[in-house]
Protein backbone atom coordinates (compact mmCIF):
# COMPACT_ATOMS: atom_id res chain seq x y z
CA UNK A 1 0.00 0.00 0.00
CA UNK A 2 1.13 3.56 -0.66
CA UNK A 3 1.25 6.32 1.95
CA UNK A 4 -0.78 8.76 -0.16
CA UNK A 5 -3.71 6.33 -0.24
CA UNK A 6 -4.22 6.25 3.56
CA UNK A 7 -6.59 9.26 3.84
CA UNK A 8 -8.69 7.89 0.99
CA UNK A 9 -8.93 4.44 2.56
CA UNK A 10 -10.20 6.01 5.78
CA UNK A 11 -12.70 8.19 3.91
CA UNK A 12 -13.78 5.15 1.89
CA UNK A 13 -14.65 3.15 5.01
CA UNK A 14 -16.71 6.06 6.32
CA UNK A 15 -18.54 6.42 3.02
CA UNK A 16 -19.39 2.71 2.77
CA UNK A 17 -21.16 2.92 6.10
CA UNK A 18 -23.65 5.41 4.61
CA UNK A 19 -24.42 3.57 1.35
CA UNK A 20 -27.31 1.29 0.49
CA UNK A 21 -26.49 -0.40 -2.80
CA UNK A 22 -26.23 -3.83 -4.50
CA UNK A 23 -23.73 -6.24 -3.01
CA UNK A 24 -21.91 -6.61 -6.32
CA UNK A 25 -21.23 -2.87 -6.40
CA UNK A 26 -19.85 -2.79 -2.88
CA UNK A 27 -17.58 -5.68 -3.81
CA UNK A 28 -16.45 -3.76 -6.90
CA UNK A 29 -15.80 -0.63 -4.87
CA UNK A 30 -13.61 -2.55 -2.43
CA UNK A 31 -11.61 -4.13 -5.25
CA UNK A 32 -10.99 -0.73 -6.86
CA UNK A 33 -9.97 0.87 -3.57
CA UNK A 34 -7.49 -1.98 -3.07
CA UNK A 35 -6.16 -1.30 -6.56
CA UNK A 36 -5.73 2.40 -5.81
CA UNK A 37 -4.04 1.58 -2.49
CA UNK A 38 -1.56 -0.58 -4.40
CA UNK A 39 -0.91 1.95 -7.17
CA UNK A 40 -1.10 5.27 -5.34
CA UNK A 41 -1.12 8.55 -7.22
CA UNK A 42 0.78 8.53 -10.52
CA UNK A 43 4.23 10.10 -10.35
CA UNK A 44 6.62 11.64 -12.83
CA UNK A 45 8.66 8.46 -12.75
CA UNK A 46 5.94 6.88 -14.89
CA UNK A 47 6.38 7.63 -18.58
CA UNK A 48 2.74 8.56 -19.18
CA UNK A 49 2.84 11.07 -16.31
CA UNK A 50 6.33 12.52 -16.49
CA UNK A 51 5.05 15.87 -17.77
CA UNK A 52 2.14 16.15 -15.31
CA UNK A 53 2.65 17.37 -11.74
CA UNK A 54 -0.06 16.06 -9.38
CA UNK A 55 1.53 17.64 -6.32
CA UNK A 56 -1.57 19.80 -5.60
CA UNK A 57 -3.66 16.64 -5.22
CA UNK A 58 -1.15 14.53 -3.31
CA UNK A 59 -0.60 17.38 -0.84
CA UNK A 60 -4.27 18.20 -0.26
CA UNK A 61 -5.67 14.62 -0.32
CA UNK A 62 -9.17 16.01 -1.07
CA UNK A 63 -11.91 13.63 0.04
CA UNK A 64 -15.54 13.58 -1.12
CA UNK A 65 -18.15 15.03 1.20
CA UNK A 66 -20.93 12.66 2.20
CA UNK A 67 -23.48 15.49 2.03
CA UNK A 68 -23.06 18.08 -0.71
CA UNK A 69 -25.75 20.73 -0.64
CA UNK A 70 -24.06 23.54 -2.54
CA UNK A 71 -26.38 24.06 -5.48
CA UNK A 72 -25.46 26.62 -8.13
CA UNK A 73 -28.05 29.23 -9.01
CA UNK A 74 -29.74 28.98 -12.42
CA UNK A 75 -28.26 32.39 -13.25
CA UNK A 76 -24.71 31.17 -12.63
CA UNK A 77 -25.26 28.26 -15.04
CA UNK A 78 -26.91 30.33 -17.77
CA UNK A 79 -23.68 31.28 -19.63
CA UNK A 80 -22.81 27.60 -20.08
CA UNK A 81 -26.12 26.25 -21.30
CA UNK A 82 -26.86 25.24 -24.86
CA UNK A 83 -28.97 27.80 -26.75
CA UNK A 84 -31.47 25.08 -27.67
CA UNK A 85 -33.74 22.48 -26.09
CA UNK A 86 -31.82 19.72 -24.31
CA UNK A 87 -32.20 16.80 -21.96
CA UNK A 88 -30.24 18.45 -19.15
CA UNK A 89 -28.76 16.88 -16.03
CA UNK A 90 -26.81 19.06 -13.59
CA UNK A 91 -24.39 17.43 -11.17
CA UNK A 92 -23.66 19.58 -8.12
CA UNK A 93 -20.52 18.32 -6.37
CA UNK A 94 -20.91 14.91 -7.96
CA UNK A 95 -24.65 14.38 -7.47
CA UNK A 96 -27.49 14.93 -9.89
CA UNK A 97 -29.60 17.92 -8.79
CA UNK A 98 -33.20 17.25 -9.91
CA UNK A 99 -34.25 20.87 -9.32
CA UNK A 100 -31.75 22.07 -11.93
CA UNK A 101 -32.26 19.24 -14.40
CA UNK A 102 -34.96 19.32 -17.06
CA UNK A 103 -35.89 18.31 -20.57
CA UNK A 104 -38.67 17.04 -22.82
CA UNK A 105 -40.12 13.56 -22.55
CA UNK A 106 -37.74 10.85 -23.67
CA UNK A 107 -38.68 8.78 -26.73
CA UNK A 108 -39.20 5.05 -26.48
CA UNK A 109 -35.99 3.05 -26.29
CA UNK A 110 -34.01 5.72 -24.42
CA UNK A 111 -32.85 5.49 -20.82
CA UNK A 112 -31.40 8.69 -19.35
CA UNK A 113 -31.06 8.98 -15.60
CA UNK A 114 -28.65 9.40 -12.72
CA UNK A 115 -26.45 6.49 -11.72
CA UNK A 116 -28.31 6.35 -8.42
CA UNK A 117 -31.68 5.96 -10.15
CA UNK A 118 -30.26 3.47 -12.62
CA UNK A 119 -28.91 1.27 -9.83
CA UNK A 120 -32.41 1.27 -8.31
CA UNK A 121 -34.45 0.70 -11.48
CA UNK A 122 -32.12 -0.67 -14.18
CA UNK A 123 -29.05 -2.21 -12.49
CA UNK A 124 -28.58 -4.42 -15.56
CA UNK A 125 -27.25 -1.36 -17.39
CA UNK A 126 -24.36 -1.00 -14.95
CA UNK A 127 -23.39 -4.53 -13.93
CA UNK A 128 -19.94 -5.27 -15.26
CA UNK A 129 -19.39 -1.60 -16.14
CA UNK A 130 -16.92 -0.75 -13.37
CA UNK A 131 -13.19 -1.26 -13.43
CA UNK A 132 -10.63 -1.56 -16.23
CA UNK A 133 -11.13 2.08 -17.30
CA UNK A 134 -7.56 3.11 -16.65
CA UNK A 135 -5.02 3.65 -13.90
CA UNK A 136 -5.03 4.81 -10.32
CA UNK A 137 -7.36 7.80 -10.64
CA UNK A 138 -9.96 5.69 -12.46
CA UNK A 139 -9.71 3.12 -9.68
CA UNK A 140 -10.22 5.84 -7.06
CA UNK A 141 -13.25 7.04 -9.01
CA UNK A 142 -14.79 3.57 -9.10
CA UNK A 143 -14.31 3.27 -5.35
CA UNK A 144 -15.55 6.72 -4.30
CA UNK A 145 -18.02 7.82 -6.98
CA UNK A 146 -21.13 9.51 -5.62
CA UNK A 147 -23.35 9.63 -8.71
CA UNK A 148 -23.27 10.20 -12.45
CA UNK A 149 -25.28 9.90 -15.64
CA UNK A 150 -26.35 6.87 -17.66
CA UNK A 151 -27.49 7.14 -21.28
CA UNK A 152 -28.56 3.93 -23.03
CA UNK A 153 -30.22 3.69 -26.44
CA UNK A 154 -31.81 0.57 -27.83
CA UNK A 155 -30.84 -0.49 -31.37
CA UNK A 156 -32.04 1.82 -34.13
CA UNK A 157 -33.09 4.68 -31.84
CA UNK A 158 -32.15 8.23 -32.87
CA UNK A 159 -32.18 10.78 -30.05
CA UNK A 160 -32.59 14.11 -31.85
CA UNK A 161 -32.38 16.36 -28.77
CA UNK A 162 -28.88 16.68 -27.29
CA UNK A 163 -28.09 15.40 -23.81
CA UNK A 164 -26.46 18.12 -21.72
CA UNK A 165 -24.44 17.19 -18.64
CA UNK A 166 -23.24 20.06 -16.43
CA UNK A 167 -20.60 19.31 -13.78
CA UNK A 168 -20.62 22.11 -11.18
CA UNK A 169 -17.99 21.46 -8.53
CA UNK A 170 -17.14 23.68 -5.57
CA UNK A 171 -15.91 21.01 -3.17
CA UNK A 172 -12.92 18.69 -3.23
CA UNK A 173 -13.17 15.10 -4.34
CA UNK A 174 -16.27 14.90 -6.54
CA UNK A 175 -16.02 11.52 -8.31
CA UNK A 176 -18.54 11.11 -11.14
CA UNK A 177 -19.44 8.38 -13.65
CA UNK A 178 -20.70 8.85 -17.20
CA UNK A 179 -21.93 5.72 -18.96
CA UNK A 180 -23.04 5.86 -22.60
CA UNK A 181 -24.21 2.75 -24.43
CA UNK A 182 -25.61 3.08 -27.94
CA UNK A 183 -27.21 0.04 -29.55
CA UNK A 184 -26.66 -0.92 -33.18
CA UNK A 185 -27.65 1.85 -35.57
CA UNK A 186 -28.55 4.36 -32.84
CA UNK A 187 -27.42 8.00 -32.67
CA UNK A 188 -26.99 10.56 -29.89
CA UNK A 189 -25.27 13.84 -29.06
CA UNK A 190 -23.79 14.54 -25.62
CA UNK A 191 -22.41 17.83 -24.30
CA UNK A 192 -20.36 17.76 -21.09
CA UNK A 193 -19.48 21.06 -19.44
CA UNK A 194 -17.37 21.30 -16.27
CA UNK A 195 -17.60 24.63 -14.44
CA UNK A 196 -17.03 26.06 -10.99
CA UNK A 197 -16.61 29.33 -9.12
CA UNK A 198 -14.01 31.89 -10.19
CA UNK A 199 -12.38 32.11 -6.74
CA UNK A 200 -8.79 33.24 -6.45
CA UNK A 201 -6.00 30.70 -6.62
CA UNK A 202 -4.13 30.99 -3.32
CA UNK A 203 -2.05 27.90 -4.00
CA UNK A 204 -4.54 25.46 -2.49
CA UNK A 205 -7.06 23.13 -4.08
CA UNK A 206 -10.58 24.54 -3.75
CA UNK A 207 -12.19 21.78 -5.79
CA UNK A 208 -11.35 18.55 -7.57
CA UNK A 209 -13.59 16.84 -10.07
CA UNK A 210 -12.54 13.33 -11.13
CA UNK A 211 -14.72 11.89 -13.90
CA UNK A 212 -14.71 8.50 -15.64
CA UNK A 213 -16.62 7.97 -18.88
CA UNK A 214 -17.42 4.55 -20.33
CA UNK A 215 -18.62 4.58 -23.95
CA UNK A 216 -19.87 1.54 -25.85
CA UNK A 217 -21.00 1.93 -29.46
CA UNK A 218 -22.77 -0.89 -31.27
CA UNK A 219 -22.50 -1.56 -35.00
CA UNK A 220 -23.30 1.56 -37.11
CA UNK A 221 -23.95 3.66 -33.98
CA UNK A 222 -22.87 7.32 -34.01
CA UNK A 223 -21.98 9.44 -30.97
CA UNK A 224 -21.09 13.14 -31.08
CA UNK A 225 -19.43 14.17 -27.81
CA UNK A 226 -18.46 17.76 -26.94
CA UNK A 227 -16.46 18.33 -23.76
CA UNK A 228 -15.88 21.82 -22.34
CA UNK A 229 -13.70 22.26 -19.25
CA UNK A 230 -13.92 25.78 -17.78
CA UNK A 231 -13.41 25.36 -14.04
CA UNK A 232 -12.03 28.04 -11.77
CA UNK A 233 -8.34 28.89 -11.21
CA UNK A 234 -8.22 27.03 -7.87
CA UNK A 235 -9.67 23.80 -9.29
CA UNK A 236 -8.14 20.50 -10.30
CA UNK A 237 -9.86 18.46 -13.00
CA UNK A 238 -9.08 14.90 -14.06
CA UNK A 239 -11.06 12.79 -16.48
CA UNK A 240 -10.68 9.43 -18.20
CA UNK A 241 -12.76 8.16 -21.13
CA UNK A 242 -12.69 4.60 -22.43
CA UNK A 243 -14.62 3.91 -25.62
CA UNK A 244 -15.14 0.66 -27.55
CA UNK A 245 -16.43 0.84 -31.13
CA UNK A 246 -18.07 -2.02 -33.00
CA UNK A 247 -18.30 -2.45 -36.81
CA UNK A 248 -18.77 0.86 -38.64
CA UNK A 249 -19.44 2.76 -35.42
CA UNK A 250 -18.35 6.40 -35.34
CA UNK A 251 -17.21 8.45 -32.36
CA UNK A 252 -16.89 12.19 -33.05
CA UNK A 253 -15.28 13.98 -30.11
CA UNK A 254 -14.44 17.62 -29.53
CA UNK A 255 -12.62 18.88 -26.41
CA UNK A 256 -12.18 22.53 -25.40
CA UNK A 257 -9.99 23.00 -22.31
CA UNK A 258 -9.48 26.44 -20.74
CA UNK A 259 -10.09 26.11 -17.00
CA UNK A 260 -8.60 24.79 -13.75
CA UNK A 261 -5.19 25.23 -12.22
CA UNK A 262 -4.37 21.62 -13.13
CA UNK A 263 -6.26 19.44 -15.58
CA UNK A 264 -5.75 16.17 -17.39
CA UNK A 265 -8.01 14.32 -19.83
CA UNK A 266 -7.12 10.75 -20.82
CA UNK A 267 -8.93 9.14 -23.76
CA UNK A 268 -8.50 5.46 -24.68
CA UNK A 269 -10.47 4.49 -27.78
CA UNK A 270 -10.57 0.91 -29.03
CA UNK A 271 -11.70 0.51 -32.64
CA UNK A 272 -12.64 -3.12 -32.17
CA UNK A 273 -14.90 -3.59 -35.19
CA UNK A 274 -14.20 -3.34 -38.90
CA UNK A 275 -14.46 0.12 -40.50
CA UNK A 276 -14.95 1.86 -37.16
CA UNK A 277 -14.11 5.57 -37.11
CA UNK A 278 -12.81 7.92 -34.42
CA UNK A 279 -12.41 11.66 -34.86
CA UNK A 280 -11.03 14.03 -32.22
CA UNK A 281 -10.69 17.76 -32.64
CA UNK A 282 -9.51 19.59 -29.56
CA UNK A 283 -8.02 22.79 -28.21
CA UNK A 284 -6.39 23.76 -24.93
CA UNK A 285 -6.12 27.50 -24.23
CA UNK A 286 -4.09 28.34 -21.15
CA UNK A 287 -2.81 31.40 -19.31
CA UNK A 288 -1.08 32.31 -16.05
CA UNK A 289 0.34 29.23 -14.31
CA UNK A 290 -2.19 26.72 -15.66
CA UNK A 291 -1.16 23.20 -16.60
CA UNK A 292 -3.24 20.96 -18.86
CA UNK A 293 -2.60 17.52 -20.33
CA UNK A 294 -4.54 15.86 -23.13
CA UNK A 295 -3.59 12.21 -23.57
CA UNK A 296 -5.16 10.17 -26.36
CA UNK A 297 -4.60 6.56 -27.37
CA UNK A 298 -6.43 4.97 -30.31
CA UNK A 299 -6.08 1.19 -30.69
CA UNK A 300 -7.02 -0.14 -34.13
CA UNK A 301 -8.04 -3.78 -34.01
CA UNK A 302 -10.49 -4.15 -36.91
CA UNK A 303 -10.06 -3.93 -40.67
CA UNK A 304 -10.30 -0.60 -42.49
CA UNK A 305 -10.61 1.61 -39.41
CA UNK A 306 -10.05 5.38 -39.55
CA UNK A 307 -8.79 7.88 -36.99
CA UNK A 308 -8.37 11.61 -37.47
CA UNK A 309 -6.99 13.69 -34.57
CA UNK A 310 -6.21 17.41 -34.70
CA UNK A 311 -5.36 19.11 -31.41
CA UNK A 312 -4.27 22.73 -31.06
CA UNK A 313 -2.78 24.57 -28.11
CA UNK A 314 -2.66 28.28 -27.30
CA UNK A 315 -0.34 29.03 -24.38
CA UNK A 316 0.14 32.39 -22.68
CA UNK A 317 1.74 33.58 -19.45
CA UNK A 318 3.70 30.83 -17.67
CA UNK A 319 1.26 28.09 -18.65
CA UNK A 320 2.23 24.53 -19.52
CA UNK A 321 0.46 22.38 -22.10
CA UNK A 322 1.01 18.67 -22.72
CA UNK A 323 -0.18 16.51 -25.59
CA UNK A 324 0.42 12.76 -25.55
CA UNK A 325 -0.92 10.88 -28.54
CA UNK A 326 -0.55 7.26 -29.60
CA UNK A 327 -1.89 5.61 -32.73
CA UNK A 328 -1.63 1.84 -32.32
CA UNK A 329 -2.34 -0.68 -35.09
CA UNK A 330 -2.66 -4.32 -34.07
CA UNK A 331 -1.44 -7.25 -36.19
CA UNK A 332 -3.96 -7.96 -38.94
CA UNK A 333 -5.65 -4.56 -38.72
CA UNK A 334 -5.05 -3.97 -42.41
CA UNK A 335 -6.51 -0.95 -44.16
CA UNK A 336 -6.09 1.32 -41.14
CA UNK A 337 -5.98 5.02 -42.09
CA UNK A 338 -4.90 7.17 -39.14
CA UNK A 339 -3.65 10.75 -38.79
CA UNK A 340 -2.59 12.69 -35.72
CA UNK A 341 -1.60 16.36 -35.65
CA UNK A 342 -0.70 18.64 -32.73
CA UNK A 343 -0.12 22.34 -33.41
CA UNK A 344 0.80 24.85 -30.71
CA UNK A 345 0.91 28.64 -30.54
CA UNK A 346 3.10 30.25 -27.85
CA UNK A 347 2.03 33.78 -26.90
CA UNK A 348 4.65 34.24 -24.18
CA UNK A 349 8.37 33.42 -23.80
CA UNK A 350 7.59 31.75 -20.46
CA UNK A 351 4.88 29.42 -21.80
CA UNK A 352 5.87 25.76 -22.29
CA UNK A 353 4.65 22.85 -24.38
CA UNK A 354 5.54 19.17 -24.23
CA UNK A 355 4.20 17.19 -27.17
CA UNK A 356 4.76 13.51 -27.83
CA UNK A 357 2.92 11.95 -30.79
CA UNK A 358 3.71 8.25 -31.32
CA UNK A 359 2.97 5.42 -33.74
CA UNK A 360 2.84 1.72 -32.80
CA UNK A 361 2.27 -0.14 -36.06
CA UNK A 362 2.21 -3.95 -36.20
CA UNK A 363 0.47 -4.34 -39.57
CA UNK A 364 1.73 -3.75 -43.11
CA UNK A 365 -1.18 -2.46 -45.21
CA UNK A 366 -1.81 0.83 -43.37
CA UNK A 367 -1.58 4.60 -43.81
CA UNK A 368 -0.51 6.36 -40.64
CA UNK A 369 0.97 9.81 -40.07
CA UNK A 370 1.67 12.10 -37.15
CA UNK A 371 3.26 15.46 -36.53
CA UNK A 372 3.67 18.33 -34.10
CA UNK A 373 4.53 22.01 -34.47
CA UNK A 374 5.32 24.81 -32.03
CA UNK A 375 5.49 28.47 -33.07
CA UNK A 376 4.45 32.05 -32.40
CA UNK A 377 2.04 34.39 -34.15
CA UNK A 378 2.76 34.99 -37.81
CA UNK A 379 4.42 38.42 -37.99
CA UNK A 380 3.52 38.79 -41.65
CA UNK A 381 -0.16 38.19 -40.89
CA UNK A 382 -0.01 40.70 -38.03
CA UNK A 383 1.57 43.29 -40.32
CA UNK A 384 -1.07 42.62 -42.99
CA UNK A 385 -3.94 43.24 -40.53
CA UNK A 386 -2.35 46.33 -39.00
CA UNK A 387 -1.68 47.76 -42.44
CA UNK A 388 -5.43 47.73 -42.95
CA UNK A 389 -6.12 49.82 -39.88
CA UNK A 390 -6.59 47.10 -37.27
CA UNK A 391 -4.90 47.85 -33.93
CA UNK A 392 -2.22 45.37 -32.74
CA UNK A 393 -4.24 43.83 -29.90
CA UNK A 394 -7.29 43.25 -32.08
CA UNK A 395 -5.07 41.78 -34.80
CA UNK A 396 -3.52 39.33 -32.32
CA UNK A 397 -6.93 38.34 -31.02
CA UNK A 398 -8.21 37.71 -34.55
CA UNK A 399 -5.28 35.44 -35.38
CA UNK A 400 -5.55 33.47 -32.12
CA UNK A 401 -9.29 33.02 -32.56
CA UNK A 402 -8.88 31.85 -36.15
CA UNK A 403 -6.14 29.40 -35.11
CA UNK A 404 -8.23 27.78 -32.37
CA UNK A 405 -11.61 27.97 -34.12
CA UNK A 406 -10.42 25.75 -36.94
CA UNK A 407 -10.70 22.62 -34.79
CA UNK A 408 -14.15 23.62 -33.52
CA UNK A 409 -15.43 23.81 -37.08
CA UNK A 410 -13.65 20.75 -38.45
CA UNK A 411 -15.55 18.15 -36.42
CA UNK A 412 -18.87 19.28 -37.90
CA UNK A 413 -20.74 19.91 -34.66
CA UNK A 414 -24.47 20.59 -34.83
CA UNK A 415 -25.20 24.33 -34.95
CA UNK A 416 -26.17 24.71 -31.28
CA UNK A 417 -23.02 22.88 -30.11
CA UNK A 418 -20.78 24.87 -32.44
CA UNK A 419 -22.25 28.13 -31.11
CA UNK A 420 -21.56 27.02 -27.52
CA UNK A 421 -17.96 26.05 -28.31
CA UNK A 422 -17.28 29.33 -30.11
CA UNK A 423 -18.91 31.30 -27.28
CA UNK A 424 -16.57 29.58 -24.86
CA UNK A 425 -13.55 30.41 -27.02
CA UNK A 426 -14.57 34.08 -27.15
CA UNK A 427 -15.09 34.08 -23.38
CA UNK A 428 -11.50 32.93 -22.89
CA UNK A 429 -10.24 35.63 -25.26
CA UNK A 430 -12.33 38.25 -23.46
CA UNK A 431 -10.80 37.17 -20.17
CA UNK A 432 -7.29 37.68 -21.54
CA UNK A 433 -8.24 41.10 -22.94
CA UNK A 434 -9.73 42.34 -19.64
Amino acid sequence: MTDDSAPFREGFDQMLATLVEPVWLTFRRRAEMDRFALLGFPTRRQEAWRFTDLEPLTTAAPLPRVAANDLPSPASLAPWLLPAATHRLVLANGRVAPSLSAGPALPDGVWLASVAETLHQRPDLLEGAFGDEGGALAALNAALFTDGVVLALEPGVILETPVEVIHHTVTAGAHVRLHIALGAGSRATVVETAVGPDGENDGGVASWGNTVGVVTLGADAVLTHLHIQAEGPAACHTAAVRAVLADRARYDACAVITGARLSRRDMAVVLAGDEAEFRLYGAYLLDGGQEATLSVRADHLGLGCRTDEVVKGVLAGASHGVFLGTLAVAPGADGTDARQVNRNLLLSPTARIDTKPELEILADDVKCAHGATVGSLDEAALFYLQARGIDPETARRMLVEAFAAEVLDAVGLPTALAELAHRHLRSWLDGRDS
